[in-house]
């Protein structure tokens, strides 16, 4: 289930402080205000508030908002449309004689909107219908300014960068290697280990944990601000016909890092149980505790939650025997900071410390915040789930949408932070190709290292040995 907003947050349950609702309502133009807050309005009307004039130009935050949100109810390149097309009748684009004196007010602010569109979600212009309404919008205005035949093309270079940058990262991750190595268990017991091992890529934990956010950072880097919201996709209720972005929800960068977390859970727990001997089983197990106990104090606490969460697996926790051997100190307490009680208490305060920290940095080093992900997702999904997209009486539920945005937008300042670490090819390499465990291969690395202790784990060594083995 997903998991509930702390009560330190000061959020009702829908994530918004109680006194905006005693307040006085003020409606402007379709738009509810209150205390100066805009909370709801018609999607016409916030189309409408997103449309710069010779005279007006939307709020940044605003702007960031509703292009996020407005993909729950209408596509990107329908909701460019809109805009170039309002855009045109209220200026009087289609006019034989342009009012050049009103143009050259205008149009630097409906470049400046195209600008921010491209820059924060450029994934929406990998579409060449957004291409299309982009340079037909710059083209009726280019007219009355040459400089603006020079901007559009400076917009659509440091777009087709940006976008070839995306696509070039996203190619240049190494495929995670999906190989089934459980039959790896049959090598446990001829020394040297066939298996290659970590410790022999690298023995130090500082800088495993900053290789580890060197992967983070490179994978979070190509997740869309966008993701978050098509993520959670549904029905639009005034549109029976359609679910936005039903053919293709565009959240593969997203569900790429989630992937990422469960291979590294695994990884830990591949390395734990691959050793012959007790004594270097502990070796790993405290080896790991280091480099988490080093992820808490860079900001990765993705990588620290990860780690912590492949030694909790059943087929290490039961090591009974190598845990012995184990300084558990230390990881006690890293547990305790990761501890789900109270809705993760101790993680999020220790998440707002390192979120201060980055806004006071002076180094890219203090700016590192990288957060649990898969808590994230929940808290986005239990806001989602909360709280309806349209009010009763149809309008847009943009106070919902004011608090999606703070979540998103605090996480979009977090994964452009540039990595201050030096990259190591070979331990990313290592990370991300290393071959990892299925759960029943990790049980039968288990209890072939300590044996089971009970007449259901002999039974289930029997049968994995009979099936991954083939041995009776």
């Amino acid at each position: 289930m997903p998991q509930t907003l702390t009560s330190t947050s000061m959020f009702t349950p829908c994530g918004f402080s109680p006194h905006l609702h005693t307040s006085k309502e003020d409606e402007q133009g379709g738009l509810i205000f209150q205390d100066g807050n805009l909370t709801s309005a018609s999607l016409d009307a916030l189309i409408q508030h997103l449309i710069p004039t010779t005279d007006y130009y939307p709020e940044k935050a605003y702007i960031f908002t509703f292009l996020l949100s407005s993909r729950l109810f209408i596509e990107p390149h329908e909701l460019l449309s809109r805009v170039c097309h309002k855009c045109i009748e209220q200026q009087r684009l289609d006019d034989p004689v342009l009012d050049k004196a009103r143009i050259r007010k205008f149009g630097p602010k409906i470049l400046q909107l195209l600008t921010e569109w491209t820059e924060t979600f450029p994934y929406d212009f990998q579409e060449e219908r957004m291409i299309g309404h982009l340079k037909d919008m710059i083209h009726r205005i280019a007219p009355c300014d040459e400089a603006y035949w020079k901007k559009m093309n400076q917009l659509l270079q440091t777009l087709n960068q940006k976008l070839a940058t995306l696509s070039h990262g996203q190619e240049g991750i190494v495929k995670i290697n999906a190989a089934v190595s459980d039959k790896l268990v049959a090598f446990k017991s001829k020394p040297p280990s066939i298996q290659r091992e970590i410790l022999s890529v690298c023995s130090d934990p500082y800088t495993l944990a900053q290789q580890l956010t060197h992967v983070e950072l490179e994978r979070l880097s190509h997740i869309g601000p966008e993701e978050f919201v098509q993520a959670f996709v549904h029905k639009d209720p005034l549109d029976g016909t359609k679910t936005c972005f039903s053919e293709q929800k565009k959240t593969s960068n997203l569900e790429a890092y989630v992937k990422w977390f469960n291979r590294l859970c695994y990884l830990v727990a591949t390395e734990i149980c691959m050793p012959a001997k007790k004594k270097q089983r502990a070796q790993v197990i405290e080896f790991f505790i280091d480099v988490a106990r080093e992820c808490f104090n860079i900001g990765n606490f993705n990588s620290l939650m990860a780690i912590i969460s492949g030694m909790n697996m059943s087929p290490v926790s039961r090591l009974k025997k190598t845990w012995s051997k184990v300084k558990t100190a230390k990881f006690f307490i890293l547990e305790h900071q990761m501890d789900p009680t109270g809705n993760f208490y101790n993680y999020r305060t220790a998440l707002r410390g390192a979120a201060h920290r980055s806004l006071t940095a002076h180094s890219n080093r203090e700016k590192i915040v990288i957060p649990f992900f898969s808590l994230l997702i929940k808290d986005i999904y239990f806001l989602n789930e909360g709280c309806a997209n349209r009010l009763p009486n149809g309008h847009v539920n943009f106070e919902k949408f004011l608090e999606l945005a703070k979540q998103v937008g605090e996480f979009i300042t977090w994964k452009q932070v540039e990595c201050p670490f030096e990259q190591d090819p070979n331990i990313i390499h290592y990370l991300h190709t290393a071959p990892i465990f299925t759960e029943d291969g990790l049980y039968l690395a288990s209890y072939e290292s300590e044996s089971p202790e009970n007449q259901t784990e002999k039974d289930r060594w029997k049968s994995l040995r009979s099936t991954i083995l083939g041995k009776t």
